[in-house]
């Protein structure tokens, strides 16, 4: 069996699997939404570092034009990444 990481043995992978089948769906969830906001929080932390002044707003924005697409991003909020910078 091939693991998905390299340096991890077949033995703690299948473990590591077998636990997440067992745990409960609300608990995953948790820990899905805990991670989420944390990546969340980092990406942030370096739009801030990066745009120091920027507002509140364009920081809402340099974020989600991050998980959007150029299109999206001019249509919905009138903000180009293109021309902004990322």
């Amino acid at each position: 069996m091939k693991t998905q990481s390299p340096d991890t043995s077949p033995q703690a992978e299948r473990f590591l699997i077998e636990q997440l089948r067992k745990m409960p769906s609300r608990v995953k969830s948790r820990q899905f939404a805990e991670l989420t906001r944390s990546c969340q929080m980092l990406t942030l932390s370096g739009i801030h570092r990066r745009y120091p002044a920027a507002s509140e707003k364009e920081y809402e924005l340099r974020l989600a034009a991050l998980r959007l697409d150029r299109k999206t991003m001019v249509k919905v909020f009138h903000w180009d990444p293109e021309k902004e910078g990322l």
